[in-house]
Protein backbone atom coordinates (compact mmCIF):
# COMPACT_ATOMS: atom_id res chain seq x y z
CA UNK A 1 0.00 0.00 0.00
CA UNK A 2 1.53 3.11 -0.77
CA UNK A 3 2.66 5.94 1.96
CA UNK A 4 -0.03 8.97 1.63
CA UNK A 5 1.16 12.56 3.49
CA UNK A 6 -1.06 15.01 3.96
CA UNK A 7 0.59 18.95 4.14
CA UNK A 8 -1.55 21.81 4.43
CA UNK A 9 -1.08 25.50 5.57
CA UNK A 10 -4.25 27.31 7.49
CA UNK A 11 -4.36 30.14 8.95
CA UNK A 12 -7.95 30.33 10.57
CA UNK A 13 -8.39 26.29 11.30
CA UNK A 14 -11.07 25.78 8.07
CA UNK A 15 -8.24 23.93 5.99
CA UNK A 16 -6.91 22.26 8.84
CA UNK A 17 -10.49 20.77 9.37
CA UNK A 18 -10.35 19.75 5.91
CA UNK A 19 -7.27 17.87 5.86
CA UNK A 20 -8.56 15.96 8.95
CA UNK A 21 -11.63 15.48 7.36
CA UNK A 22 -9.56 13.97 4.32
CA UNK A 23 -6.74 12.13 6.43
CA UNK A 24 -9.88 10.30 8.32
CA UNK A 25 -11.54 9.32 5.02
CA UNK A 26 -8.21 7.59 3.83
CA UNK A 27 -7.36 6.01 6.91
CA UNK A 28 -4.20 8.65 7.32
CA UNK A 29 -2.93 8.70 10.78
CA UNK A 30 -2.59 11.65 12.48
CA UNK A 31 1.31 11.63 12.25
CA UNK A 32 1.10 12.29 8.27
CA UNK A 33 -0.79 14.98 9.00
CA UNK A 34 1.62 18.02 8.36
CA UNK A 35 1.19 21.78 8.73
CA UNK A 36 3.17 22.67 7.08
CA UNK A 37 4.24 26.00 9.24
CA UNK A 38 6.75 23.04 11.45
CA UNK A 39 7.36 20.69 8.28
CA UNK A 40 10.39 20.29 6.54
CA UNK A 41 10.29 20.29 2.49
CA UNK A 42 12.29 17.10 2.86
CA UNK A 43 9.39 15.58 4.43
CA UNK A 44 7.34 14.59 1.23
CA UNK A 45 10.26 11.99 0.52
CA UNK A 46 8.75 9.85 3.41
CA UNK A 47 5.47 9.81 1.14
CA UNK A 48 4.14 7.68 -2.20
CA UNK A 49 1.24 10.54 -1.78
CA UNK A 50 1.41 13.88 -1.17
CA UNK A 51 -2.18 15.72 -0.42
CA UNK A 52 -1.63 19.21 -0.68
CA UNK A 53 -4.10 21.64 0.70
CA UNK A 54 -4.53 25.42 1.18
CA UNK A 55 -6.53 28.39 1.91
CA UNK A 56 -6.36 31.09 -0.67
CA UNK A 57 -5.83 35.15 0.87
CA UNK A 58 -6.23 38.53 0.47
CA UNK A 59 -6.04 39.26 -4.03
CA UNK A 60 -6.18 35.42 -4.71
CA UNK A 61 -2.49 34.98 -2.81
CA UNK A 62 -1.65 31.50 -1.48
CA UNK A 63 -1.97 30.75 2.43
CA UNK A 64 1.52 31.92 3.63
CA UNK A 65 2.87 29.26 5.02
CA UNK A 66 2.28 26.84 2.25
CA UNK A 67 3.78 29.82 -0.15
CA UNK A 68 6.99 29.25 2.34
CA UNK A 69 6.87 25.02 2.52
CA UNK A 70 7.07 25.12 -1.11
CA UNK A 71 9.63 27.19 -1.94
CA UNK A 72 11.55 24.35 -0.74
CA UNK A 73 9.28 21.59 -2.00
CA UNK A 74 9.31 23.45 -5.47
CA UNK A 75 13.15 22.41 -5.75
CA UNK A 76 12.70 18.42 -5.32
CA UNK A 77 12.31 15.94 -7.17
CA UNK A 78 9.22 14.21 -6.52
CA UNK A 79 9.46 11.74 -9.90
CA UNK A 80 7.75 8.68 -8.81
CA UNK A 81 5.09 11.08 -6.50
CA UNK A 82 1.66 11.10 -7.08
CA UNK A 83 -0.18 14.60 -5.64
CA UNK A 84 -3.34 15.30 -5.02
CA UNK A 85 -4.04 19.57 -4.05
CA UNK A 86 -7.16 20.56 -2.34
CA UNK A 87 -8.26 24.62 -1.52
CA UNK A 88 -10.44 26.83 0.66
CA UNK A 89 -11.90 29.64 -0.93
CA UNK A 90 -14.97 32.32 -1.50
CA UNK A 91 -16.99 31.83 -4.21
CA UNK A 92 -18.40 34.84 -3.31
CA UNK A 93 -14.46 36.56 -4.29
CA UNK A 94 -15.40 35.38 -7.58
CA UNK A 95 -12.47 36.56 -9.74
CA UNK A 96 -9.68 35.02 -7.26
CA UNK A 97 -11.86 31.68 -6.12
CA UNK A 98 -9.93 28.89 -4.70
CA UNK A 99 -6.39 30.28 -6.54
CA UNK A 100 -4.46 28.40 -3.76
CA UNK A 101 -5.39 25.13 -5.64
CA UNK A 102 -3.98 26.38 -8.91
CA UNK A 103 -0.78 27.98 -7.20
CA UNK A 104 0.43 24.62 -5.55
CA UNK A 105 -0.17 22.97 -9.14
CA UNK A 106 2.17 25.80 -10.82
CA UNK A 107 4.94 25.98 -8.25
CA UNK A 108 5.12 21.59 -8.13
CA UNK A 109 4.73 21.39 -12.16
CA UNK A 110 8.46 20.93 -12.67
CA UNK A 111 8.87 18.84 -9.93
CA UNK A 112 8.11 15.60 -12.05
CA UNK A 113 5.01 14.38 -9.65
CA UNK A 114 2.26 13.22 -11.15
CA UNK A 115 -0.93 15.22 -9.95
CA UNK A 116 -4.37 13.38 -9.65
CA UNK A 117 -7.82 13.58 -8.17
CA UNK A 118 -8.95 16.65 -9.98
CA UNK A 119 -12.27 17.76 -9.34
CA UNK A 120 -15.05 19.87 -10.25
CA UNK A 121 -16.34 23.07 -9.13
CA UNK A 122 -20.16 22.44 -9.97
CA UNK A 123 -22.42 24.29 -7.82
CA UNK A 124 -19.82 27.19 -7.33
CA UNK A 125 -20.57 30.67 -8.71
CA UNK A 126 -17.03 32.61 -9.41
CA UNK A 127 -15.25 34.26 -12.62
CA UNK A 128 -12.28 33.09 -12.71
CA UNK A 129 -10.01 30.49 -11.03
CA UNK A 130 -6.19 29.87 -10.97
CA UNK A 131 -7.51 26.16 -10.42
CA UNK A 132 -9.02 25.63 -13.69
CA UNK A 133 -5.84 24.53 -16.14
CA UNK A 134 -6.37 24.25 -19.84
CA UNK A 135 -10.30 23.56 -18.87
CA UNK A 136 -9.84 21.38 -15.60
CA UNK A 137 -10.00 21.89 -12.07
CA UNK A 138 -6.68 20.50 -10.70
CA UNK A 139 -7.99 19.90 -7.07
CA UNK A 140 -10.60 19.98 -4.75
CA UNK A 141 -12.37 23.49 -4.47
CA UNK A 142 -14.38 23.91 -0.52
CA UNK A 143 -16.38 26.64 0.12
CA UNK A 144 -17.20 26.63 4.02
CA UNK A 145 -18.72 29.87 3.69
CA UNK A 146 -21.10 29.58 1.32
CA UNK A 147 -21.35 26.16 0.96
CA UNK A 148 -20.90 24.23 3.98
CA UNK A 149 -23.53 21.96 3.42
CA UNK A 150 -21.72 20.54 -0.10
CA UNK A 151 -18.16 20.25 1.81
CA UNK A 152 -19.06 16.46 2.95
CA UNK A 153 -20.05 15.14 -0.28
CA UNK A 154 -17.36 17.08 -2.06
CA UNK A 155 -14.68 15.31 0.32
CA UNK A 156 -16.05 12.07 0.10
CA UNK A 157 -16.27 12.07 -3.80
CA UNK A 158 -12.37 13.35 -4.09
CA UNK A 159 -11.27 10.75 -1.80
CA UNK A 160 -12.83 8.25 -2.99
CA UNK A 161 -11.45 9.59 -6.81
CA UNK A 162 -7.93 9.28 -4.92
CA UNK A 163 -8.34 6.00 -3.77
CA UNK A 164 -9.06 4.79 -7.39
CA UNK A 165 -6.52 6.37 -8.68
CA UNK A 166 -3.49 5.15 -6.60
CA UNK A 167 -4.95 1.72 -5.96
Amino acid sequence: MKKIGIFYGSTTGATLSVAEEIAKQLGVSPADVHDVASAAPSSVGDYDVLVIGASTWGAGDLQEDMATFLDGVSSLDLEGKEVAIFGCGDDSMSDTFCNSVGEIYHRLHGTKAMFIAPFNNDGYDYSHSESDVHGMIVGLCIDNVNHPDETPARIKAWVEEIKKEIA
